[in-house]
């Protein structure tokens, strides 16, 4: 018995390893692409990049502590999608709404550092690029999730179908 709760734990903490190893190969890759983006997208001088670039990489490692929180979330709800509860959804939602509030926190204090360390104009450029760069992760995260009260079959069907969403009459 001992050696069968053993191998069950053993495969659980291995899955989750290999499940922690891949979500770092996807952040790193996308990270490498958003940097790719970034870089095209403001086409710094080089004194401007020189003053970017440190301060994005404190950003970057904040922004990365939030999207842990959320990883957690998405967790936390496939592990109770198929028998949320009431009390389970308000405090999915809840945390939802507290790690959209401090990422606009965190957008605000880093758009006055950047204004201050380079323009505001240039602050606002790069929090639009940010902006569209978050909505399209944000989407596809979106289009992954099923949708609460829906079944995984429901949930496939309407991924064959492309919509993602329910759609009701």
């Amino acid at each position: 018995m001992k050696i069968i709760i053993f191998s069950l734990l053993a495969l659980i903490y291995t899955t989750s390893l290999a499940q922690d190893k891949y979500l770092e190969l996807v952040r790193s890759d996308l990270k490498t692409q958003k940097v790719a983006l970034i870089t095209e997208a403001m086409d710094f001088t080089d004194d401007q990049a020189g003053i970017f670039w440190p301060i994005y990489r404190e950003y970057d490692f904040e922004l990365t502590k939030l999207g842990d929180r959320k990883i957690n979330l998405i967790k936390d709800y496939a592990a109770n999608f198929e028998n949320m509860t009431d009390e389970k959804a308000k405090e999915l939602i809840e945390t939802a709404f507290n790690i959209d509030s401090d990422l606009l926190e965190l957008k605000k204090q880093y758009f006055k550092e950047f204004s201050k360390a380079l323009s505001p104009t240039t602050a606002a450029r790069y929090m639009q690029v940010e902006n569209q760069i978050q909505l399209l992760l944000n989407l596809k995260i979106a289009s992954e999730l099923p949708l609460i009260g829906d079944t995984l079959e429901e949930q496939d069907t309407e991924e064959e179908q492309g919509t993602g969403i329910k759609m009701q009459n």
